[in-house]
């Protein structure tokens, strides 16, 4: 179910106007590109998978919008997929997304993925309001991860950014550095895919599987008592 809180955020003074989105997606996997041949899971959704949902409620070929956003997942699990490889020369095409049963025709992987994934993203406006009109009315279906892993909308509502020296840190995604919870750990995600999927531009950060408390925190902001790091997308050199 999908609320949209409309009033103007309260209260006046420096502060940066954005639209807070929740999502929730029951199923859902982000395979970590680090292993390759494996179907290692990332504990977190990567800024290229948000970035892609948001192209397809906009029906944009990308979206290279500034945004912060927290992630967590009430479990995870493992199951088993039949995948069906396609040969490269051609001898054995797909039929209705199968191929025939010959030998390597078909194999079983486990596919391990989070179960109950709560994401809340923050988009400065205008984009923020832009966004939030499309995801009203999408373009495209709403996917996080596999085609299959539909996401929902929770929420869509206005905030007020403020400047903070200290927050409540959660399981908000920081940039290295940006606090010095003892239970943080690295992750390295993909921040943009180019169209032709050929590069791709990779960021470290800061998250806490358990929820951290309040914290000093360092180039943050705060949504209400909640921490919040902006990330801008990475510039992608022109090409000939």
């Amino acid at each position: 179910m999908m609320t949209d809180t409309t009033t103007a955020p309260p209260g006046s003074g420096d502060g940066i106007e954005a639209t807070r989105v929740e999502l929730f997606a029951p199923v859902a996997s982000f395979r970590d590109p680090m292993f390759p041949g494996l179907t290692r899971c990332l504990p977190v959704p990567p800024p290229s998978s948000l970035r892609g949902m948001l192209a397809a409620a906009t029906g944009a070929a990308a979206e290279p919008v500034t945004f912060g956003y927290s992630a967590r997942a009430a479990g995870s699990g493992v199951d088993a997929e039949t995948y069906h490889p396609i040969a490269t020369n051609g001898t054995n095409p797909a039929a209705g997304g199968r191929v025939r049963a010959i030998k390597s025709g078909m194999t079983l992987k486990d596919r391990p993925f989070l179960a109950h994934l709560m994401v809340t993203l923050w988009i400065p406006n205008p984009d923020g309001r832009r966004i939030a009109a499309a995801l009203r009315r999408p373009h495209w279906a709403l996917r996080l991860g596999r085609s299959q892993d539909l996401v929902f909308i929770r929420s869509i509502t206005r905030v007020l950014l403020r400047p903070a020296d200290e927050a409540v840190v959660g399981h908000a995604l920081a940039p290295p550095g940006g606090h010095d919870a003892a239970t943080a750990i690295t992750v390295r995600l993909a921040e943009t895919i180019d169209a032709n999927r050929l590069t791709t531009h990779y960021g470290d950060y800061l998250w806490c599987a358990e929820p951290a408390g309040r914290l000093p925190v360092r180039h943050a902001l705060r949504d209400g008592d909640h921490a919040v790091w902006l990330r801008h997308a990475p510039a992608v050199a022109e090409r000939r």
